[in-house]
């Protein structure tokens, strides 16, 4: 009777409530996906419970330690989640509600068929190109993080993605080939933008600033980075700031499809 009494004052905030918690939830979902910290954040979990558990059953000692960990969890979150915690700043802070249409993409279910996807095929296929003839490239693919921020470290584009363009930007006697270029819903944004350079990470040799830069960016943001080496020719796909080299086109290409969609 009393769950019965419980769920009859269930109200229309209470419904609120929980869309807005899952929401929340499904947005750290997509920030720690694939990453190292979504294994923290379980191990997290792990030990509270652990520690609601030794509470339960008097174990005083380790119920104790466990106690000590979690009245710090605030203090830790931040510290462990720090690159987190900054995409998601940064996916609420560029947001642009005065843009029109800019809130409403920032969820999908709300998306529209008019919000073209990028196409992937398109664009490996021209990194595949300028790789075989080691035409240095850098592109950064727009995902939930709007990325209007970089836009004015380089010169705006309104262009739709094709391989033609793609290669004659990247071409070596082309003004627009130094720097990289920004793709959303299968439209080049902006080329020649400057990125944030990673320092920190230590890289192969082999790697230089386009590889940093495809780094800093994909730590910073939720994007994605292809890079094609001007030195072996080589492409590749970097995610949340770690590298992952595809030998079959395809794979690569179903890749960026999955993320992007």
């Amino acid at each position: 009777m009393e769950i019965f009494d419980q769920l009859l004052k269930f109200t229309v905030v209470d419904v609120i409530d929980i869309i807005l918690v899952a929401l929340l939830l499904y947005y750290v979902y997509k920030l720690i996906k694939g990453t190292v910290a979504i294994n923290i954040f379980i191990g997290i979990i792990f030990i509270y419970f652990a520690w609601r558990l030794t509470s339960f059953l008097n174990i005083e000692l380790l119920s104790s330690i466990f106690g000590g960990f979690m009245s710090v969890g605030i203090i830790a979150l931040i510290v462990v989640f720090q690159p987190e915690i900054r995409k998601f700043l940064l996916m609420v802070g560029s947001t642009n509600i005065g843009r029109k249409g800019n809130f409403s993409k920032r969820f999908k279910f709300l998306k529209t068929q008019a919000d073209e996807i990028t196409n992937a095929k398109t664009t490996v296929a021209a990194c595949v190109k300028m790789g075989s003839s080691k035409t240095g490239a850098l592109i950064v693919l727009e995902r939930n993080n709007n990325l209007d921020f970089l836009v004015p470290t380089g010169d705006e584009m309104n262009i739709k993605v094709t391989q033609p363009i793609l290669e004659s930007i990247f071409f070596k006697n082309s003004p627009l080939h130094d720097g990289a270029i920004i793709i959303a819903n299968n439209v080049i944004k902006a080329t020649r933008v400057i990125l944030p350079v990673n320092n920190e990470k230590n890289i192969p040799a082999r790697f230089g600033l386009r590889h940093r830069a495809a780094i800093g960016i994909t730590e910073k943001t939720d994007a994605l980075c292809l890079v094609v080496s001007e030195e072996t020719g080589q492409v590749s796909y970097i995610k949340n700031g770690e590298f992952t080299m595809y030998k079959n086109t395809e794979d690569l290409i179903q890749k960026i499809k999955e993320e992007l969609e």
